[in-house]
């Protein structure tokens, strides 16, 4: 399902989408790894909300009202293989029991009001330690709209769904900057803590690198969330920020 049919990202428009060479608009990265942690969840439970980790890629674009089919395998080491239609997104999930929460010191706060005037993307502003306008969003489950047709929670205790969580990260850059038509490359998630209905969450980042290749402008960045002074997910986006004509 294309939940962004009508963002203010165009590359998931159909008649912009064909401007860079794809069939349709695309369907959005968050959405395609919301229906891949179907079988990450019913592999390791909730507790990989607490403790779980992902790397995600977005190889090739879905599009909508296609069928795909969602294939899991575990590893000896048990990791949890998880592809989309014969490899066009890829993923490998697994639980880290024993590891250290990101210090919070290393991502600074920097303010970020709601009528700032955002810089537009450009390698002059998409460059290497340039430190993000920290977001602050309220958790409203019942008004979420990245995990659709999933459920925005998971569990009775209501925990957000791993496709709301990373949606934000998106949000952050988008409020950051202007953009024209981008795409969600990939992204390796680690979590640390659930969050849940109601909670004020905080989003701190930076660019880690911005690159070129094959045309494409990719940007990486470094993200923490955090509810107070919990440590909910870190985070590590890439994104193209200005896709070739005719991808």
């Amino acid at each position: 399902m294309n939940t962004a049919a009508d963002s203010e990202n165009k590359i998931h428009d159909d008649l912009v989408a064909a401007i860079y060479g794809f069939r349709g608009g695309l369907v959005p990265g968050v959405t395609v790894y919301g229906y891949m942690t179907v079988p990450v969840l019913e592999h390791f439970g909730e507790e990989w909300l607490e403790r779980g980790a992902m790397s995600v890629r977005f190889k090739e674009p879905l599009y909508e009202g296609e069928d795909v089919a969602i294939a899991s395998s575990v590893q000896e080491s048990g990791r949890l293989i998880v592809s989309v239609e014969n490899g066009r997104s890829v993923a490998l999930a697994w639980m880290e029991r024993d590891r250290m929460a990101p210090r919070v010191e290393d991502y600074a706060a920097c303010e970020m009001t709601a009528h700032e005037r955002r810089p537009g993307a450009s390698p002059e502003t998409l460059v290497a330690g340039a430190v993000l306008g920290t977001l602050m969003t309220s958790l409203d489950l019942a008004h979420a709209r990245m995990s659709a047709p999933l459920p925005a929670y998971v569990g009775e205790a209501r925990l957000a769904h791993p496709a709301i969580l990373l949606a934000l990260a998106n949000e952050i850059l988008v409020r950051n900057f202007v953009l024209g038509p981008w795409i969600h490359a990939a992204s390796e998630v680690t979590n640390f803590s659930a969050a849940r209905d109601g909670e004020v969450l905080e989003l701190r980042g930076k660019v880690e690198e911005a690159y070129e290749r094959k045309g494409h402008q990719f940007v990486v960045l470094k993200i923490l969330t955090l509810s107070g002074t919990r440590v909910i997910q870190g985070v590590r986006h890439t994104a193209i920020w200005k896709p070739r004509c005719g991808a």
